[in-house]
């Protein structure tokens, strides 16, 4: 009898559950990805990505009638919930032909305006897959995170943004039976904001309260949300960037319900369980004006490809310090410094934090929510990784690239050069439709094994590079997982060089070497102590998730629908037819953080070198390592390096180890 019983229930849950058709055909484009060991050995990862569901043509599994057209549910198909995810279904998605999204190797492009053959799209979000049903799960807390990236053709008002946040593995198939389709098929979506811009959440549709958007022809808010912890790595177009954590006081992907869910999508911003300004880091709003842009005028120029490097530093079991570095043209640069008074450094640190919170004046609702430690536990829970461009209808992506709010002129308002009235997705959809965002040669590892951190070849005296040498607050032990430095092998080519102009912004990587894995050199990069962040203050970041029109009674193509949130893209399409719209170089030549409490030097620390007048003596338990004559660094006694190392001035591909 029970188990007539339970195979009745189970009939009548699939009977209710978010459905999966196949009127198009659902094949992912590739994309390999390289795991990193200690000491810059990299494994290729053969990967693949799918489209968020909110992109996708969601249609009646009767046939091929749009469920959702627009930015409106069509009601006469189903009007609640459960309903709706029975009737109505996900479906495959060409992804060149609608989306723009296209790969080669381990490059990803999106295009910011897509005409297909059925429908215009509007900007995409897309998620690393690990085989066909379930999402690449990244365990970042303790390593480091590299990519490079091309944002020369994203202007004012765009965004391409890389990211993490805390979706379930599996896109909450096996945590509501309701839900069919899965990661396959894209779902399970949250972040910091509570987008209630999403079609289906915890495997039911969000058509209950419903509200079409007054500005955005395919997104509207329904009744539910989905809130969980984001990593923002990369916010970005060629005028200005930003890094930022948002925690959340409950790690994984959980529902809120109206207005209680904050963010971008209530009245009310801060009524939710999640941090929706974060702490961010933009080079322009602390202080630095040339740090970031497009030219040779600037430290990193915009024009040019960029490899992006984040470090999660840990201590003590908990997240100390978010670090950021850059390597362009062969040159490691260190974070700009912040030159707001009051706040001091160039990585997200809780120090960095609340003096910035203060500063600008902004409610310090990120350590609310649990700040830094809190950030740091979901990052050592894993975290899929997003992949998105977008344009924003909520305040016009001024809160990254110019002022904002607009009637303010107080420290913290001036983000970047764009103009209060630029950014307008009317304007930007129509005059630069081809802009585009590509991402490559993703690379995750222990602290010092992504990239060629000791990019410095030609000598320049630490004492002519800004130097943060103080330790941070908690000051960070060496990671878990720290790479012993093996001995380089020798290269007749020079390490490349920090320009003397370049030189202020540039601090101290690392000795370690990102090498091919046979020549491997390096060591764990140094905790070296940089400026923090700045955190988004209210109404500034939303992310349009498109919304796919059904497809005629012939194939299927829809417009997708717009997903806001600050770390979000704004789809506008969909695969229904009546869519709407290096080099390994030789030691560092920066310092790392000096003095401990006792006036020695902390774990890779700078202790020695030409033009160096700071402590000599190590902490404990470290010995000073001569890298060369101008650098000297505080390591364990099991670290070694010679003074050469190994020189590829290609993009440094690893090899399958």
């Amino acid at each position: 009898m029970l188990t007539k019983v339970s195979a009745i229930a189970a009939l009548a849950a699939a009977v209710r559950a978010q459905q999966v058709c196949s009127l198009n055909a659902e094949t992912k484009p590739s994309l390999t990805w390289s795991n990193c060991a200690a000491g810059g050995a990299c494994t290729k990862v053969n990967g693949a990505i799918t489209v968020d569901a909110n992109w996708r043509w969601t249609h009646a599994t009767s046939g091929s009638n749009n469920c959702y057209t627009g930015n409106k549910w069509d009601t006469s198909i189903c009007s609640t919930g459960e309903d709706c995810a029975s009737k109505c279904c996900l479906d495959g998605a060409d992804y060149s032909g609608t989306y723009g999204a296209t790969t080669t190797g381990d490059a990803l492009s999106l295009k910011f305006v897509q005409q297909g053959p059925y429908s215009k799209n509007i900007g995409s979000r897309m998620y690393l897959m690990d085989g066909e049903d379930k999402y690449q799960m990244f365990k970042l807390l303790g390593q480091e995170f590299t990519f490079d990236v091309d944002v020369s053709n994203l202007g004012c008002g765009l965004n391409g943004a890389l990211y993490f946040v805390s979706m379930d593995a599996d896109g909450g198939a096996s945590k509501f039976p309701t839900n069919k389709a899965g990661a396959k098929y894209g779902t399970g979506y949250c972040d910091s904001q509570c987008p209630r811009d999403l079609k289906f959440i915890d495997g039911k549709a969000n058509v209950e309260g419903w509200v079409p958007s007054s500005n955005d022809a395919n997104a509207g808010v329904g009744n539910m949300g989905s809130c969980c912890s984001e990593m923002d790595i990369w916010e970005a177009n060629s005028v200005s960037t930003a890094y930022t954590p948002h925690p959340c006081e409950v790690i994984g992907q959980k529902s809120c319900e109206g207005d209680a869910c904050g963010g971008t999508y209530s009245t009310t911003r801060y009524a939710g369980q999640c941090d929706p300004d974060g702490c961010d880091f933009n080079s322009y709003r602390m202080g630095n004006t040339t740090f970031y842009g497009k030219g040779s005028q600037f430290a990193i120029d915009t024009s040019k490809k960029i490899t992006v490097v984040t470090q999660f530093v840990e201590s003590g079991g908990e997240l100390a310090d978010i670090k950021r570095f850059y390597v362009q043209d062969g040159k490691v640069f260190a974070n700009s410094k912040s030159d707001i008074a009051g706040v001091d450094g160039n990585s997200i640190t809780k120090d960095f934090c609340s003096a910035q919170k203060k500063a600008f004046g902004d409610d310090d609702v990120f350590t609310q929510k649990g700040g830094l430690a809190q950030m740091g536990k979901a990052l050592s829970e894993g975290m899929v990784l997003v992949m998105s461009v977008w344009d924003d209808h909520h305040s016009n992506m001024l809160w990254l690239d110019s002022t904002y709010p607009t009637d303010k002129t107080g420290l913290g308002t001036a983000r970047g050069t764009c103009g209060k009235d630029s950014g307008v997705p009317a304007d930007v959809e129509s005059q630069v439709p081809n802009s585009n965002v590509v991402f490559s040669n993703i690379k995750v590892g222990p602290i010092g094994s992504t990239f060629n951190s000791a990019g410095t070849g030609s000598a320049v005296s630490s004492s002519a590079i800004s130097q943060e040498t103080s330790a941070p607050a908690a000051t960070p032990s060496a990671p878990a997982a720290t790479p012993a430095a093996s001995a380089p092998v020798a290269s007749s080519s020079a390490a490349p060089a920090v320009s003397e102009a370049q030189a202020e912004t540039a601090a101290a990587a690392s000795p370690s070497s990102q090498a091919e894995p046979a020549a491997t050199t390096a060591s764990s990069a140094p905790e070296v102590s940089s400026p923090a962040s700045a955190n988004v203050p209210a109404g500034t970041v939303t992310r349009q998730t498109s919304t796919p029109v059904a497809p005629s009674a012939t194939s299927a193509a829809s417009s997708a629908p717009a997903v806001s949130s600050a770390a979000d893209a704004v789809p506008v399409a969909s695969d229904s037819p009546s869519s709407p719209s290096s080099a390994a170089a030789a030691a560092p030549v920066a310092s790392a953080p000096a003095g401990g409490s006792s006036g020695s030097v902390v774990i890779y620390g700078q202790c020695g070198g030409l033009g160096y007048s700071g402590p000599t003596a190590c902490q404990s338990g470290l010995s000073c390592k001569q890298w060369n004559e101008y650098y000297h660094q505080c390591i364990t006694g099991g670290e070694s390096a010679s003074e050469e190392a190994d020189t590829d001035e290609g993009d440094d591909e690893c090899s399958s180890a």
